[in-house]
């Protein structure tokens, strides 16, 4: 399940830019994190209507002292369609458009159909996806402390609030393009000290799709 939500993670940043509001006229600004700075990327991110990138993963499991690479392709398109999938070291992943996906994995050899309201997993995964992709953060700018590690670009570290985030998640890491409009790497450090990045590389934005890409 860890695994799941930090792909999830990874998926909403992409897709939909900052996790946190831009403050409304009169409220207090995030803390460690200008009002200013929020609203620029906010505005960025809301000109994104499709995506498409390659991306690397990498798992640094410390008490291996070793890094564990996947490699794979991510396409977006506003408001609900989605499709990640892994190609290397194997093929699996899955795609969604609307309430319907379907999800594949090279070792079981298995492709199956699932609708995301009878399926928990599935429909926290297009939840947080598409709360995302709508600008709905209100709600998740309340789960970090937003902390600004660089301006240009902009580099972020999110510190989760909740205990029960933080019994396993230390922070998260997140670094945007340098135009703001998407996420180019995010990482997500672990309390046990391991950590897993995933990179956005030759990322197009607002590229045209075709449907069958979601089915």
């Amino acid at each position: 399940m860890r695994r799941i939500l930090g792909t999830v993670l990874a998926l909403a940043l992409a897709v939909a830019g900052p996790a946190f509001p831009a403050p409304a006229p009169g409220d207090p600004e995030p803390a460690g994190a200008p009002a200013s700075l929020l609203r620029r990327l906010e505005l960025a991110a809301s000109g994104v209507s499709t995506l498409a990138s390659d991306f690397v993963q990498e798992k640094h499991l410390g008490i291996f002292k070793t890094v564990v690479t996947s490699r794979g392709r991510f396409h977006y398109q506003k408001p609900d369609r989605l499709r990640w999938e892994l190609r290397e070291p194997f093929a699996s992943g899955f795609a969604l458009s609307g309430s319907r996906g379907r999800r594949w994995h090279q070792r079981t050899g298995r492709t199956e159909s699932f609708d995301i309201r009878q399926d928990p997993i599935m429909k926290a995964v297009s939840d947080q996806i598409f709360a995302w992709a709508n600008a709905d953060f209100a709600g998740l700018g309340r789960e970090y402390r937003i902390r600004i590690l660089s301006e240009n670009p902009v580099s972020l570290r999110l510190e989760p609030l909740s205990a029960a985030m933080a019994a396993s998640l230390d922070h998260l890491r997140i670094t945007f393009s340098p135009d703001g409009r998407f996420v180019r790497a995010v990482e997500f450090h672990e309390k046990d000290g391991d950590f897993t990045r995933i990179r956005f590389v030759d990322t197009v934005v607002n590229p045209p799709l075709g449907p069958d890409l979601f089915r």
